[in-house]
């Protein structure tokens, strides 16, 4: 039997309501993907969903059943059973473009071979979110070239804002089992954990110019409304200090990589300070304090980049003024590209 071409991983907990949708998108990938269910112990008609699914089209897709490990832990799962040559994540809840989704296949056909594949394949993606009219597009065609193999020697400035995301990411399989990385268990938010720990080890990279995510946004139960996220921030700062720790960027050797995961660290602590000090209560404040002192003792160097800058001052800014400047700065985020 043939390797798979793509293995996607679909973590699902309590998604009765909306994974059919998920799966359905994937299905035209046909016997060069494999459909990965992972069922993470859900209490709804999840399971049979899934056992559904792998009756109808074996060989395509798999359901796995697992104890309620959380998100990262059903990520895990996933990569630990995949065949596939590269490896994408889909969420239960989003969908993967009709359109875009033959062309990507067809230029990961075209990187399959053993002196062609690439550790990195990066497309757009589109916040989905309820009630806009206007759906923000993620793009990189400013900062990457397109339609190429390239290196980090070749990547162009990236705007603010214009990150990657487990949405945009395609990895080499191989790579996400050698690269250290551990998503926890029972934690939110891991997902910028599986982006920045593989970087680290990525060489070569690919970019198609196409919208092949739809990230939805607009369930009251989401994970990254703010509300929530400012209640379980605690689990986005345990994911912030794991990125710390996890990496020490002044062994980062190519300067453009380094800039980038540097820009990367800083995104997310900016983000993690913002809702700190938006929550406005002195514990947050002092867990914003903590953080930042967590930053200077574990990572020095990385300290050292991210005080200086602008944010970094910003978030040090003292008093009322101060907080409102932060919380202005995030606010203006939001506005301008679409998220939470």
């Amino acid at each position: 039997m043939a390797q798979k071409l793509l293995s996607i991983a679909i973590p699902s907990y309590n998604s009765e309501a909306y994974m059919a949708h998920a799966i359905e998108s994937l299905l035209p990938g046909g016997d060069e993907v494999e459909i990965l269910i992972v069922n993470d112990g859900s209490k709804d008609r999840t399971a049979e969903i899934a056992d559904r699914y792998e009756r109808e089209y074996p060989g395509i897709c798999k359901a796995i059943h697992k104890e309620n490990g959380g998100h990262g832990d059903a990520v895990m799962t996933g990569l630990r059973n995949a065949t596939g040559i590269y490896f994408k994540v889909v969420d239960s809840d989003d969908w993967i473009d009709e359109k875009a989704y033959p062309h990507m296949l067809s230029v990961l056909r075209s990187l399959s071979e053993k002196d062609k594949q690439v550790d990195l394949v990066i497309a757009n993606y589109i916040y989905d979110k309820v009630g806009a009219a206007h759906k923000h597009v993620m793009s990189y065609h400013h900062a990457l070239p397109e339609n190429q193999v390239f290196s980090w020697d070749e990547t162009r400035h990236f705007r603010v804002g214009q990150y990657l995301l487990m949405h945009s990411c395609i990895y080499r399989t191989d790579l996400l089992r050698t690269c250290g990385l551990d998503l926890p268990k029972h934690t939110f938010y891991v997902d910028e954990l599986y982006v920045y720990v593989p970087l680290k080890d990525v060489r070569t990279m690919y970019y198609v110019n196409e919208d092949l995510y739809h990230y939805f946004i607009g369930r009251d139960d989401q994970s990254v409304q703010e509300s929530i996220m400012i209640k379980r921030i605690d689990q986005a700062l345990k994911v912030n200090k794991l990125m710390i720790t996890s990496i020490d960027l002044e062994k980062i050797g190519n300067l453009h990589q380094r800039k980038y995961m540097r820009n990367y660290l800083e995104i997310v602590t900016t983000a993690s300070s913002a809702l700190l000090t938006k929550s406005g209560t002195e514990e947050n404040l002092r867990k914003k304090e903590e953080l930042w002192q967590f930053l200077k003792e574990n990572n020095p160097y990385a300290y050292k980049l991210l005080r200086h800058r602008f944010m970094g001052r910003v978030i040090h800014i003292p008093g009322a003024f101060g907080r409102g400047c932060l919380i202005g700065a995030y606010k203006l985020s939001q506005k301008i590209f679409g998220f939470n």
